[in-house]
């Protein structure tokens, strides 16, 4: 067990300081940065290569509402959850300091006039949105995203593509919704670079948690009950 919490902590590390750190130091830089685009792919490139890398080990969730997702689907057991979710949960605080450290090594680096990647609604969203947006948008495209992982790894599915399905799923998330709430589908990267920020990026966590993990059970029973073959997986 010590070996897959251990791999869920790498990967969840290693999605947060990669689509995270590209929105903080590279995002804006200066007349020539990555913009939306290049967060988008930065995030779809880090789950899609520790897929690869340690998805064989753990089964590559990296979030908490996919971990309560895969749950609802059946594909995962109801002991090794809070385990998991307190893993990632535990490797993005850490992914946050590494980059907030990071950052801090550029005079006039401020956590909280940058935003930091942080997840918000209304006067905090990068478009303007309400709050219901927000909460929309966190349900339907993280249960959408679980739906997608759990045919991306059925057994009937094509062998050896799952992780370029997952890392292109979590791209397009993020080019639909960055402008919506800065894209969480993961409470886990939102809560890591909240703590490191404060203020109202703290007090506007708690949408982040809820609709991921709603929207993350949903897409896991939606997938069982409509399109999961029950003699594949006995």
């Amino acid at each position: 067990m010590h070996k897959r919490l251990l791999a869920e902590f790498f990967g969840t590390f290693w999605l947060v300081f990669g689509g995270c750190g590209s929105a903080v130091l590279a995002a804006g830089f200066p007349h020539l940065g990555i913009g939306f685009l290049g967060v988008a792919l930065a995030f779809g490139l880090s789950v899609l290569t520790m897929v690869y890398a340690v998805g064989h080990i753990s089964g590559g969730h990296f979030n908490p509402a996919v971990t309560l997702g895969l749950f609802a689907g059946g594909r995962f057991g109801a002991r090794d959850v809070i385990p998991y979710v307190l893993a990632q949960v535990i490797a993005a605080i850490a992914a946050a300091a590494t980059l907030y450290a990071i950052a801090s090594g550029k005079p006039g680096f401020n956590v909280v006039a940058s935003g930091f990647a942080c997840n918000g609604y209304g006067a905090h969203s990068p478009g303007g949105y309400s709050m219901q947006a927000a909460m929309i948008s966190e349900f339907v495209l993280t249960a959408l995203f679980v739906f997608i992982i759990q045919g991306a790894t059925d057994r009937r599915a094509p062998t050896g593509f799952a992780g370029v399905a997952i890392g292109l799923t979590l791209t397009l998330i993020h080019l639909i919704s960055i402008p919506i709430d800065n894209t969480s589908v993961n409470p886990a990267r939102s809560t890591g670079v909240a703590l490191f920020h404060g203020g109202w990026a703290v007090h506007q966590l708690w949408l982040f948690w809820v609709m991921p993990l709603a929207g993350g059970a949903v897409g896991g029973l939606l997938y069982r009950v409509l399109l999961e073959d029950r003699g594949a997986h006995a």
